[in-house]
Order: C-alpha cells, then structure tokens, then sequence
C-alpha cells in the first residue's frame, strides 16, 4: 500500500482556498465546511451521523495519535464528507488501538487533507460563517472552481441516514456493544429502575452512546424510522421515547415533527429529546429554530444557569430561538432551564406540567465530557414516577 503523498486544494465558496497534502489522489468531493474545538474524539466524529454532509476541521493541531479501536465508534458507517487537520500522526500508541487513523483512512478511502493551517481556516469561519466548500487533488482544482456546491440547508439529511426498518435491542445485548471498557456508563450501578422498561427511540441521526446508557439502565429498546406513524410508536407499547442526535436542518423533517407533536398532544409518555431531537421536540411546541453563524462544535462548551454551569459537548448548527419566538400561550407551559454561556442560546428546555424535557448538548458524550451524563438517570426517574400507581 502506497504511503505517498498527493498535492491538494480545500477551497472554500467564498473563493478563499488553502493548499495541502493527501495520502491518496482525492476525487472531487463538496460538502459544508465547519470546525470541532474538541481535543481528542476523532474517532466519535467520523462515525457520528450528526456530522452528515459535513468537512470537520480539527482545531487541535494533531490528530491519530492514539490510533482507532473497535469500542469508540458511533455508528456503523463513516458520515463525514471529509477530514482537515494541521497533521495526521503516522503512529498510534494506545492500548486499545486496533489500526492508526493513517491506515484506516487509506482503507476506507476517506476524503482529507493536512498540512495547512487549520487556525487560518476556523478563523475564517468564525468571521464569515460556514459555508460550501470543494475538495480535490491540486491537478484538477483549476477545472472545477466553477463547479456546484452542497447546500445542506436545503437537503432533509435525517431522511437520508435513518434506519430503514425497526430493530430491537434487548438488556442481554449490553455486553456486546463492549460496555465492559466503557468506564463512565452507570459506574456505581446504584440506580435501579421499578421495571425493565420499554424506550422507543426515533433514530434522526442515532449514536451508539444513547443505546448504551438505556441498556445500563436495563432497558428494552425499539429503534424506529424517523419517517414511521404514530400507529408504529404506539404498537410498542412504550414506556417512554428518546429523540435522537442528527444531521441538518430541522424544519425540512416536517414529518418528524407532526409526530412528536401528536405524542406531545395525545399521550402522557416521558419523552427526552438530545440535540436535533431538542430542536423537533421544541418546534412540536410551536418554537422556531434558526442557523447559527458557525454552530456549536466541541468539548468544552459551558451550558447553565446563574452561578451553574456543566461543561457539555455539542455539535450543531441550528438552536431552537429565543423568546421572541414564543407566544404567551407557549411560554406558560414551557421553561428554558439552561443557556449555552458562550452566546446565552437555548441549551435545555422543560415541559412545567408534562413529562417532556430536552438538551441541546449530548449527555452521552464519548469521550466526554461527562457532567450531564446524571440526565440519563433524571429521565428513569421520571419514568418511574409517571408508572408509580395512581
């Protein structure tokens, strides 16, 4: 296997462009060009269906160096359009380790490029915001400058990446998903659920971290189609509903929307939205969301209240609005209980007399951080009052 390295172009719509290096002779490949402030978690991020559609510039100035390992992945596939980083480490030193991230890129033949200044870039996007950006090998950059760009704002990506049929996780199933490395996931084992419940979750863009914390807890779990009816929910007779992470813009997924919105109106079942499902659960109530400039992507995000904060991990690009967008029939019922402390966004918001609340940021962060992971136990609890007999 061939370890030269090939001339390549990054070049952005607003004509800013930035030379560097492949492993391999890159085919022309466009996508939305944002940045992860994250110092480690590459591995979560080429698997993470939230990043859809997307090129992810690592700010932190080397990636591999602890190579790739068969726990840490979130989802079955590779979602990223692409990878840009300042460098590539050649060698990888972990216990864990199974390939380098050099290998595995040659392998699965994944668009990238290195060698250039990836602080140049975020500052970049940070001034002008995200934008379309082309990728390809330095002899045919001249001939495709003219070329269409993706514009994910117009693509419904959840319908793209969702699970196509309904599957079903059982609590015997937790060892195989090698929850024995996975040190944070329900540690002190203190919590006890009343029953083995049943969570069905709407897969919008579902990583594996969500399932594994459900199954600690004992769960059974339906993973549904985004597109499926309210019929299909109310067939598996849930004890509650957990709407997932995923990619683009939430007001195309209006299909996703009209269910919620009848679980909302129709049922007393606890539901628990994480990231895009914090945004549908939110635009069921009648909110609205709209894009950031250059989104939230990172480890290390403050979100609270107050003299409260946890440092969350976050990644998207749109934000349920503020109150301005909410009428005062909605703002009886519905609280915001967290702001991101960066730009005071809508972080968390809680239903004041049902069952329903959301988080903007993932309490199921792998690698971490871990200080909203109390969330996942706040929802059994809520399960096990709303099942407690009348």
């Amino acid at each position: 296997m061939s370890y030269s390295l090939c001339q390549s172009v990054l070049s952005l719509q607003d004509g800013t462009f930035y030379r560097g290096w492949s492993f391999f002779d890159l085919s022309n490949c466009t996508g939305e060009i944002v940045f992860n402030t994250g110092m480690t978690g590459y591995q979560e991020i080429i698997s993470d269906p939230s990043y859809s559609g997307q090129m992810v510039v690592f700010t932190y100035p080397e990636i591999g160096n602890t190579g790739l390992n068969e726990n840490d992945i979130e989802s079955n596939f590779i979602h990223v359009k692409a990878l840009v980083a300042k460098n590539i480490s050649s060698l990888s030193s972990n216990w864990r380790s199974k390939v380098s991230l050099k290998d595995y890129i040659l392998q699965k033949r994944i668009p990238h490029i290195f060698g250039l200044d990836t602080r140049s870039i975020t500052r970049h996007l940070r001034a002008f915001g995200v934008m379309s950006s082309l990728l390809c090998s330095a002899d045919v950059f001249a001939q495709l400058l003219s070329c269409n760009r993706m514009d994910l704002n117009s693509l419904d990506l959840i319908r793209k990446i969702t699970v196509r049929n309904k599957y079903i996780m059982f609590d015997k199933t937790f060892d195989n998903l090698n929850l024995v490395s996975s040190f944070y996931i329900n540690p002190s084992n203190e919590f006890y659920t009343l029953y083995q419940y049943k969570i069905v979750v709407l897969d919008f863009g579902l990583k594996f971290n969500i399932l594994r914390h459900l199954l600690s807890f004992g769960c059974d779990i339906y993973i549904l189609p985004a597109t499926c009816t309210y019929d299909d929910i109310l067939k598996c007779e849930p004890d509650a509903i957990v709407l997932s992470n995923g990619p683009g813009n939430p007001l195309l997924a209006d299909y996703a929307i009209n269910i919620v919105q009848k679980l909302v109106n129709f049922s007393n079942v606890p539901i628990f939205g994480i990231c895009m499902g914090h945004q549908i659960l939110n635009l069921s109530f009648g909110a609205n969301t709209s894009k950031l400039k250059f989104g939230h992507r990172g480890l290390n995000h403050p979100s609270g209240f107050n003299n409260y904060s946890e440092i969350t991990s976050q990644n998207h690009g749109f934000v349920v609005e503020g109150n301005d967008s909410f009428n005062i029939n909605l703002s009886k019922f519905v609280m915001f209980k967290y702001f991101n402390l960066n730009d005071l966004t809508i972080a968390a918001t809680f239903h004041q007399s049902a069952p329903f609340f959301s988080v903007q940021y993932h309490p199921e962060a792998s690698p971490g951080p871990h200080d909203s992971q109390y969330l996942f136990e706040v929802f059994m609890k809520l399960i096990n009052l709303v099942k407690l007999p009348k």
